[in-house]
């Protein structure tokens, strides 16, 4: 089985961090780790303030703010929600995920991230799961 362990490079749109607009629950993002961190808000209002934001800065953002309640029992959920409306609503991002065939999808890094993503291989990698879900989904 082929497999694809970094989002980077050829693969850079696979990462949450490829600016590409995302319109979600009605507001539309920069990129998917914005709309992803402005789920983190409780108030639909508060979100606003993710839009136009670059990943980086979307994520120091959502290390800020109060979490909803309800956010570890919903966040996985978004996430799936949040790249399933990534890759339906820019079609050139669509056809480059369905390229990768049956490849396993794995988001190797260096940050530390073993819930997203993995690290030397160690981790529960769930962005990848998510993306293979959507390619799967996808398909024709």
């Amino acid at each position: 089985m082929n497999k694809i362990n970094s989002f980077s490079g050829d693969y850079d749109f696979l990462s949450n961090f490829y600016n590409c607009p995302v319109t979600y629950d009605g507001i539309t993002y920069t990129n998917s780790e914005a709309a992803y961190q402005a789920q983190k808000c409780a108030d639909k209002t508060d979100r606003l303030q993710f839009v136009g934001l670059h990943a980086g800065k979307s994520k120091r953002l959502g290390r800020r703010i109060t979490l909803r309640p309800d956010w570890e029992d919903i966040k996985v959920t978004e996430m799936l929600n949040i790249v399933r409306a990534k890759f339906s609503q820019n079609e050139d991002l669509k056809v480059k995920l369905l390229a990768t065939g049956d490849s396993y999808l794995e988001e190797g890094n260096t940050w530390g991230d073993t819930t997203w993503g993995t690290v030397n291989g160690q981790g529960a990698n769930l962005l990848g799961k998510i993306l293979m879900q959507v390619r799967t989904e996808l398909h024709p």
